[in-house]
């Protein structure tokens, strides 16, 4: 039987070169924002991508993602503050609304009447709140690990990593408090995403494969601090998300099947997917999540 390794690096062999990335910078809200696109797909929905992380650019879902460039244009970008794109004025006020607001400016600037729309951990977050603010320009939504409806999941987020983890990695997360994540201290933030950046695969061994993101953003660790802070509950905005949706989830992830079960019973119209994957199932269960996201997006209305 092969390993998560192998059969990671089996798929990744089997596919044809990633295409390449036209780079654009597009103004929204204010903000010049960068923005990166595969090529056009006539007659076929194109689909931005979300990633998380909230410190981090659109990297983290490049070249992951690249299969699903084959039937339609991606379109990913650096959120505000993030990567190449430029901060607001006032970090410090950075909330993750202003991300998602940001989502149907970006569509309008680009001249897209609709497009799917595919969210990656907070990313999925954004993706919900941005839906439910575009409601007339969402064809279909993907949440991919998608964080909680509400932010009762970080409690036991950072003991649960503690357990995942080899003793190595155990020792550095551990000398990092969550409660100092609750300030906006943009290198405390990214230290600790680096540290517990293992937790979130189900095999060490592929783990192995990653480098923990590097990435130091204020906006970012702005947006992070005050979720972790004042805590979050979209319930009521997520019951206005109609559109079609796709939730999935890896059954080994780090954050909780169970708030992949909460979100499907809030948005109408969605289906769930349980992949056999931790918080990364493009890479751990790359044959089952593409063949999921592509017959989703390819189903007829």
């Amino acid at each position: 039987m092969q390993s998560a390794r192998e059969r990671f690096i089996a798929f990744r062999r089997s596919l044809p070169r990633a295409p390449v990335l036209a780079r654009a910078t597009v103004r929204v809200r204010g903000l010049d924002l960068a923005v990166f696109l595969t090529p056009a797909v006539s007659d076929a929905t194109p689909l931005v991508c979300v990633n998380g992380g909230l410190l981090f650019d659109h990297k983290l879902l490049w070249p992951a993602l690249s299969p699903l460039a084959s039937h339609r244009q991606l379109i990913l970008y650096d959120q505000r503050g993030r990567g190449a794109s430029q901060a607001p004025p006032g970090t410090r006020a950075a909330r993750i609304e202003h991300d998602a607001d940001d989502l149907r400016a970006l569509r309008e600037a680009l001249g897209i009447r609709m497009w799917d729309v595919l969210g990656h951990s907070w990313g999925g977050g954004i993706a919900l709140l941005g839906a439910e603010r575009d409601r007339a320009g969402v064809r279909r939504l993907v949440l991919v690990d998608a964080v909680g409806p509400r932010s009762d999941w970080l409690a036991s987020l950072h003991a649960d990593a503690l357990e995942r983890l080899a003793p190595a990695d155990r020792a550095v997360l551990g000398q990092l408090s969550p409660e100092a994540l609750k300030l906006d201290d943009a290198a405390v933030h990214s230290a600790y995403s680096r540290a517990i950046y293992p937790a979130w695969f189900a095999d060490r061994d592929l783990a192995s494969m990653f480098a923990p993101p590097r990435s130091t953003s204020a906006t970012g660790a702005a947006v992070a601090s005050r979720l972790r802070r004042d805590g979050y509950d979209w319930t009521a905005l997520i019951r206005g998300v109609s559109v079609k949706t796709l939730v999935i989830h890896g059954v080994h992830d780090l954050l909780p099947v169970r708030v992949a079960h909460e979100l499907v019973a809030l948005c109408a119209g969605s289906r769930l997917a349980i992949l056999p994957s931790g918080h990364m199932p493009f890479w751990e269960a790359p044959s089952e999540f593409f063949e999921a996201v592509d017959t989703f997006l390819n189903a007829a209305p």
